[in-house]
């Protein structure tokens, strides 16, 4: 039994980011491609894994599945699933993370068979599992839920290739549907699926171990099935969401901040609508940059599948467009229970609004935002109100940081390597931990 940090952020508001600082890997290019490695003949690298609890849950899975686990240096992770013989994934860890879900298709491709319980994480709204059950049937399996468990058989031994639809895109059923269908026997066409940068990295990893994959980063996948996977040596795509809330985070600030060893490309939405609040946008190869000291009102946003505005990005936003002049609408169209966050940014002044019926956010400003103790509903909401922080007068202490290292990897530094006044609390909880996953990180771990 170990101790962790007791979860409370505190930010003194009103100073103006500056300078540059580095994203670090995706977290959710992260989760699925360690799922993948379940796959594998062979040793798997990962580098750039960001030390995480969503990563820490992950592991936990992956060695009670029989995965033998290590971090090699910083953020370099290798995975050794030979040894997995079991395809019964525990209940007291998928609950803790959607992504876990992710382990049904390699589980169906490894073994023909896999009992996952139903997904759980950030409470967001319907995460129905019916698409990845519409991929599995298609593909030869029997399925069924009994207990709380997702339960998948393959008829036939191996899986068999299909055609798939999906009536809406799906990341989460994509991935499934890519990860069972790899060494699935003949060829598999995924119709309307999720575009997503992860969703492409995922292709991208599979790729590497030796699968045959075309048509990624477009709406339709075509998998030829192959015989095995091989080990492989892999380095995760940038995190886009942590990139964006940085540049939220420098905007709210009227700041002028580069982040380093990004993807512009996959933040072209978030850049077009900081020049329309009339911010200067700047971009090269690996990085972005964001001058707003000449912000002149907001904007309106739809949430939307990539290249879309992100519903990760939504939270961010909206606290950056309470300092701006004008009205703004922020429209959810991907989850329908967003938007809990808002009465927190009104306990700090915000003038926002939320309508049911469009599931939108009225956001009207400028405001001047006074700090206050204040609580994280989800991992983006607790990202939302560190930007509003930042702008705030006064002190904000956020409880529910265990939410935001679920997905941020010490964002207090990386926010203080700009020049703003953020620092964790000292206080500390019991917690059990997987062996050798934090040794040298302060962040808590999870297991069972």
């Amino acid at each position: 039994m170990l101790d962790r940090l007791e979860t409370t952020l505190r930010i003194r508001g009103g100073a103006r980011l500056e300078g540059s600082v580095a994203t670090h890997g995706a977290k959710n290019a992260a989760l699925p491609i360690m799922a993948a490695a379940l796959l594998a003949k062979g040793t798997v690298t990962l580098h750039r894994v960001p030390r995480i609890t969503d990563v820490s849950v992950m592991w936990s899975l992956l060695e009670a599945l029989g995965a033998r686990m290590r971090y090699e240096g910083d953020n370099t992770l290798t995975i050794d699933a030979s040894n997995v013989a079991s395809y019964r994934a525990p209940y007291a860890l998928v609950r803790k993370l959607a992504a876990s879900f992710d382990v049904v298709g390699p589980l169906l491709g490894r073994f023909g068979r896999a009992e996952v319980p139903l997904p759980g994480g950030c409470v967001l709204g319907t995460r129905a599992t019916d698409l990845h059950e519409q991929a599995f049937v298609a593909l030869g399996c029997e399925v069924h839920n009994a207990h709380g468990y997702l339960i998948a058989e393959s008829r036939e031994g191996r899986l068999r290739g299909a055609t798939i639809e999906f009536r809406m895109p799906s990341v989460g059923a994509t991935k499934n549907a890519m990860l069972a269908a790899v060494l699935a026997d003949g060829t598999t066409t995924l119709k309307n699926v999720a575009m997503e940068p992860e969703v492409v990295d995922l292709a991208n990893f599979l790729v590497a171990m030796g699968a045959k994959i075309l048509g990624t980063g477009t709406d339709t996948i075509v998998i030829e099935g192959v015989d095995e996977l091989q080990g492989v040596e892999y380095e995760i795509i940038a995190d886009r969401i942590v990139t964006g809330t940085l540049l939220f985070a420098g905007a709210v600030t009227r700041g002028d901040v580069t982040v380093r060893r990004c993807n512009p490309q996959h933040l072209q939405a978030v850049v077009d609508k900081l020049a329309e609040c009339g911010a200067t946008t700047m971009t090269g190869d690996d990085w972005i940059r964001v001058k707003a000291d000449g912000i002149t009102g907001g904007t309106d946003i739809l949430t939307a599948p990539y290249p879309g505005f992100p519903t990760d990005l939504q939270p961010q936003v909206v606290g950056f467009l309470c300092t701006c002049p004008g009205t703004s609408v922020v429209e959810e169209s991907i989850f329908n229970a967003r938007f809990s966050y808002v009465n927190e940014l009104a306990r700090m002044g915000a003038d926002v609004r939320v309508t049911m019926e469009s599931n939108a956010a009225i956001v009207k400003g400028p405001k001047q935002l006074s700090g206050a103790p204040v609580e994280a509903p989800d991992i983006r909401a607790g990202a939302g109100l560190v930007v509003a922080g930042l702008a705030a007068a006064g002190e904000t202490e956020i409880i529910g940081l265990e939410y935001i290292d679920r997905g941020y990897e010490r964002l207090e530094e990386l926010l203080s390597e700009l020049g703003g006044q953020v620092q964790r609390s000292s206080g500390v909880t019991p917690l059990v931990e997987p062996a050798g996953f934090f040794e040298t990180s302060e962040y808590p771990r999870i297991s069972a």
